[in-house]
């Protein structure tokens, strides 16, 4: 696999090429009903493939919540996987938010179900949960960068649950934040060609204070998926004052505040909010 391939760079060309914006597929039960349609399966798939046509070549990157599909069973994985393969047809970069976590070859399962070339739920990146110990998700590394996909780890989240466990220090006097950050780095460090963008990447809300979190700048880079744009608070304008000198690396992610323009203004929406972002950020 050549540097150019990895998702870390195909990530850095797609922020390069359209912005930061990437369009959240959430099919929502109340964003369907103001759509007109049900709450079923049938629906979800259309919605998502309406979504997946009004962001095909206006931004780079698309984020379904895998958790809207799930909830109408087998039914409902096939809608995602319908989905999600016309969206990578359509050249999107599409992250399942899947936040799977788990140990051995459970978590080696939950890898290959997402990671593998050719799967049926194949997607570019999964976004996992570490909070089983980063040494549980070494062989979703490893997987990912075998196949040219992506990983991106939580690491920091904006929901005041969290709180007291991510910023809880650990021996060496980091948070449990940053001890994640730090992890993955040496991780990147060791497997990302010099000049690239590691593939290993992180999820930090838009609204986490970095220095609460004990939050360090990120080396060598690495793709930050940044959820909470839009309808949780942050806007545009935001990007630099809360990342900081990572804003360049950063995925972020919008979906009600979107999605809520309805299936005739969604492309209008987007379009509009990805000049925002190049107007408020260069």
């Amino acid at each position: 696999m050549t540097a150019s391939h990895g998702f870390g760079d195909r990530v850095r060309a797609a922020l390069a090429e359209f912005g930061p914006l990437c369009v959240g597929i959430d099919p929502h039960p109340h964003l369907l009903a103001d759509w007109g349609l049900d709450a079923s399966s049938a629906s979800a798939r259309e919605f998502g493939l309406r979504v997946v046509h009004a962001a095909a070549g206006r931004v780079g990157i698309v984020k379904p919540q895998v958790s809207f599909f799930e909830r109408y069973g087998a039914a409902g994985f096939i809608a995602l996987e319908q989905v999600m393969a016309v969206a990578r047809e359509a050249g999107l970069i599409v992250i399942a938010d899947a936040k799977r976590g788990d140990i051995g070859t459970t978590m080696d399962a939950y890898a290959q179900a997402w990671l593998t070339p050719g799967a049926p739920l194949e997607a570019d990146a999964m976004t996992v949960n570490p909070f089983l110990g980063i040494g549980t998700l070494e062989g979703t590394f490893r997987l990912a960068e075998d196949s040219g996909k992506g990983v991106l780890v939580l690491a920091a989240t904006s929901n005041p649950d969290a709180f007291a466990a991510q910023r809880a220090r650990l021996p060496d006097s980091q948070t449990v934040s940053g001890g994640i950050v730090a992890e993955v780095s040496a991780h990147n460090a060791r497997t990302a060609p010099e000049g690239s963008w590691g593939s290993i990447g992180f999820v930090v809300g838009s609204t986490v204070d970095w220095t609460d979190a004990g939050l360090a700048p990120f080396e060598p880079p690495a793709p930050i998926l940044g959820p909470g744009f839009g309808h949780q608070g942050a806007g545009p304008e935001d990007l630099r004052k809360r990342f900081g000198a990572a804003a360049p690396l950063v995925i972020a992610s919008e979906s009600r505040s979107l999605l809520a323009a309805g299936p005739d203004g969604l492309a209008a929406a987007i379009s509009t909010r990805v000049q925002e972002y190049r107007s408020s950020n260069g």
